[in-house]
């Protein structure tokens, strides 16, 4: 009996977190400022290298709440870019209502280390 209440509690919890993570899917109104940024960001992290490259697949991910102002909401792009052998994750948060204005960048290098 108490294995089944565990059960319904984790998934109970799982059920709500997983509507919760959802929340709204970003607008692919920025997705040429997105490959632009990719670009530069990329470049002056890896010190311009000239055999960078960037996926022109753009993934819109869930939209996340301004810090300041939470009635306001960021899209937020993710695409990838490549040099050589290395391959990193960027995601761009845009405020599309202001004709697509850059409020974050994140990169990630992908690395078995």
């Amino acid at each position: 009996m108490t294995t089944l209440k565990n059960i319904l509690a984790v998934s109970l919890i799982l059920t709500t977190f997983g509507a919760f993570a959802a929340g709204q899917k970003s607008s692919m109104t920025c997705k040429e400022n997105a490959l632009k940024d990719a670009r530069k960001l990329l470049s002056f992290y890896r010190n311009n290298d000239e055999r960078i490259t960037i996926d022109d697949k753009v993934t819109p991910l869930a939209q996340t709440a301004n810090p300041q102002n939470p009635s306001q909401k960021f899209d937020v792009l993710e695409t990838w870019g490549y040099i050589y052998k290395g391959k990193y994750r960027m995601r761009f948060s845009y405020y599309s209502g202001l004709d697509c204005t850059l409020m974050g960048e994140e990169i990630l290098e992908y690395a078995d280390l």
